[in-house]
């Protein structure tokens, strides 16, 4: 049977490959950083990676890290439930609620798991999911685990929204489930008019903070300071992953019964080993960070502030965004590889977005900008977009 598989498998790769889609993971030698080096002996500037805060390799981190291996272990060989709950995991999650303005949070593997565990446990073939188009893989993989009837909305379009609210008040309960920031268009939800609207129409609402979380907002606590609403929405997913030093383990924080009832019931949770005590005793300490100072927050707003200004001054095509992501419109995805293969021979790493990540004819780069950007990391970056820009054709 899998000689056949075999062909079968072989085909379909070959078409990807034949269509520009086939997907090239370049190797990194060295720690994650606004420089780095890869496999070829190359050292590149990287504008995309989820580096938001530049924690990924930072000093502090590392040795919370390493202090809890030596003083907590390497990993805990449980499941929360048994055995596998040390009185850290405990402090993070009460650091996360009180970041975010909530009353209790549950740790999970990955914020994939998040998403994929929270809709089943809490509702039923009663009830109604109401989502965003553009929301991330793991919402609508897990809405797809729910036996709640679904609705789906245009992208931010609060005329959309409000129809499918008044579609889906024949439900017993209604959730309204939006990323914060969406990850390929970095544009933010409208917060306050979903809020606005879920009172209205006696619905909840969940916000994915992963792209947001650590970035927007005044001092980076998300969309829910962002649009003064912090405490009023039931349930917000976050990573650590992210802006929050770039390692592992998701989060699901919130009202207090919705995560009583998720640690009762949520499968990826239940069944899932606990984080490892490294990756816990770092976020504490970043947590602690981010307590004392909002200066990364501040060089990473100024930041992307310099780059989209001087690339709309150049002529690039790019989506509006009030977050950290740049999504540089190249429409054709032959056109993405190629301009990102260019941007790389000029010491510029980024990569090309195209189906099935973005829709048919959405293809892009998406430039994210961290706070361990310097300005001349910004200079140079923007000085090789135009000369491949113009090589190619896509500005003048």
């Amino acid at each position: 049977m899998y000689t056949k598989f075999q062909s079968f498998l072989k085909e379909e790769l070959g078409q990807i490959k034949n269509a520009g889609l086939y997907k090239n993971e370049r190797v990194i030698t060295s720690p994650q950083g606004a420089a780095i080096s890869v496999s070829t002996g190359q050292e590149v500037l990287n504008f995309c990676a989820n580096n938001y805060l530049g924690l990924s390799n930072n000093p502090q981190l590392v040795q919370a890290a390493k202090d809890a291996l030596d003083k907590r272990g390497f990993g805990m060989s449980s499941v929360r439930f048994i055995c596998g709950t040390q009185d850290i995991h405990k402090e993070l999650e009460q650091k996360i609620a009180a970041y975010f303005g909530t009353e209790d949070t549950i740790l999970y593997a990955a914020a994939f798991d998040a998403n994929g565990g929270v809709f089943e446990p809490l509702l039923s073939a009663e009830d109604a999911i109401i989502s965003d188009s553009l929301n991330h893989a793991s919402i609508i993989d897990g809405v797809r685990l729910c036996k709640a009837a679904r609705y789906r909305y245009e992208n931010a379009n609060m005329e959309d929204l409000e129809n499918k609210l008044i579609e889906a008040q024949k439900n017993r309960f209604r959730l309204i489930v939006t990323d914060g920031v969406f990850s390929m268009d970095g544009n933010v939800a409208p917060m306050d008019k979903i809020v606005e609207l879920a009172n209205k129409y006696d619905a909840m609402v969940m916000i994915d903070e992963c792209h947001s979380a650590g970035v927007v907002g005044a001092t980076g606590r998300g969309v829910t300071e962002l649009f003064n609403i912090r405490g009023q929405v039931e349930i917000i997913t976050g990573t650590l992953g992210k802006a929050f030093g770039g390692a592992v383990g998701g989060f699901t924080t919130g009202k207090k019964e919705v995560i009583d009832m998720l640690r009762q019931r949520s499968r990826p949770y239940l069944f899932s080993n606990s984080l490892p005590p490294m990756v816990v005793s770092a976020g504490i300490k970043m947590f602690e960070m981010m307590d004392e100072t909002n200066e990364l927050q501040d060089k990473l707003h100024s930041n992307t502030d310099y780059f989209m200004g001087k690339m709309l001054a150049a002529g690039f095509d790019i989506k509006p965004t009030k977050s950290a992501i740049c999504a540089v419109m190249l429409y054709d995805a032959k056109l993405s590889q190629d301009f990102a293969a260019k941007l790389l021979d000029e010491g510029i790493y980024v990569i090309g977005f195209y189906f099935p990540v973005v829709a048919k004819g959405q293809a892009r780069i998406r430039v994210q900008l961290s706070a361990a950007h310097k300005v001349e990391h910004l200079d140079k970056a923007i000085k090789a977009f135009i000369k491949v820009g113009k090589e190619l054709g896509v500005i003048k």
